[in-house]
């Protein structure tokens, strides 16, 4: 026998405007005569459905039927203008992101589902968790060691040549304690974007040049290769990292993704070697393997798919941040959902995500 709550029966209504597979009979009736009045209340209260049942109701199956189409949830709504760069910090079973734009940082604690939210002292486009304790975050006005918690904040300086053409944007740990961002030109014509490495020590250096629009920078399980996407090419490419040293060699493309929908964001990879990419107006992230190939998709009920982590108690939840960011009126009422952060249970785990030694 199958149970559905009232919350997943409205919707699944609100969403395809039709019943539920597997209602009986009479509940299917039932719906005919109340179809009209599903569509008014979806049209006129979107999103009273979205925040009130989804994000109370964090179990209510957003997609079901398709392989692809797995049981992604709501984890929280906090209606994010441009949520990136999730980061699972195992110590404390919690997820980290920011949205960029409001600005804010978000912690979510998965047990109680509790967030906590702050303001940052610069628009933070990346961060990692630092050993110390707090982040170092990667924004407008450089680098910078930041706790949340205290309000401390100490200015590391600004590794950019040309900062009033160049925004610093995604970046990540690496599992020597290294911090990595890469930046953008700001007006997305010219490869004017570098690819910069921050030691623990403090000193940061520039590693590669060429880039537009540097995102998705993501390292393999023994940290020997170091992945980033530049997202106006489509190409996700990949170096060999010396761990020791933190030297990159034999640049080559990883995934030519011209022929896929949307445009390569954020990435994680997970144990296997295997890299899930967000695919930011393609409603989906992919998982490549190791060669490049896509072996696995997971759909989602947003187009702006920004960024994911593997996170959880055993690694196996992908978190996956979205963002409302320049969404049309009409495009907000048929995604309701825009800017939430979702999660999906996922069978390999991902690998602890590194911090900042500095």
């Amino acid at each position: 026998m199958r149970v559905f709550s009232i919350a997943s029966i409205i919707c699944s209504c609100a969403r395809r405007l039709s019943p539920p597979v597997g209602l009986p009979h009479w509940a299917r009736a039932q719906f005919r005569q109340s179809e009209c009045l599903f569509k008014c209340l979806f049209m006129l209260y979107p999103r009273i459905f979205s925040e009130r049942l989804l994000h109370k109701n964090r179990h209510v199956i957003v997609y079901e039927g398709d392989e692809s189409m797995r049981d992604v949830t709501v984890a929280v709504n906090t209606e994010d203008v441009l949520g990136e760069v999730p980061v699972w910090d195992l110590a404390t079973g919690s997820l980290w992101w920011t949205d960029v734009f409001r600005p804010a940082i978000h912690r979510l604690n998965a047990a109680s589902g509790e967030v906590d939210s702050w303001t940052p002292p610069d628009k933070v486009h990346s961060f990692a968790l630092r050993e110390a304790g707090g982040l170092i975050i990667a924004g407008r006005q450089g680098f910078a060691l930041w706790n949340p918690e205290t309000t401390d904040h100490t200015p590391l300086g600004d590794p950019r040549d040309d900062p009033k053409g160049t925004l610093l944007n995604d970046g990540r740990a690496d599992r020597q304690g290294r911090f990595w961002v890469g930046t953008m030109d700001k007006m997305l014509e010219r490869p004017s974007g570098s690819l910069y490495c921050l030691d623990a020590d403090g000193t940061n250096r520039m590693a590669a040049d060429g880039i537009t629009l540097f995102n998705g920078v993501a390292f393999s399980p023994k940290g020997d290769v170091l992945y980033f996407t530049d997202s106006l090419t489509k190409h996700i490419f990949a170096y060999d990292l010396n761990t020791k040293t933190g030297a990159l060699a034999n640049k080559r493309i990883f995934a030519n993704t011209k022929a896929l929908p949307g445009i390569p964001d954020g990435a994680t990879v997970d144990a296997e070697g295997h890299l899930w990419s967000a695919r930011f107006d393609g409603s989906r992230v992919l998982r490549h393997t190791p060669d490049g190939n896509v072996a696995d998709e997971i759909k989602l009920p947003v187009s702006r798919v920004t960024s994911c982590a593997l996170g959880g108690p055993n690694l196996k939840t992908l978190y996956i941040t979205t963002a409302l960011f320049r969404l049309t009126e009409r495009q907000r009422a048929t995604q309701p959902l825009a800017g939430a952060l979702f999660r999906v249970e996922v069978d390999v785990p991902g690998v602890p995500e590194p911090s900042y030694r500095g």
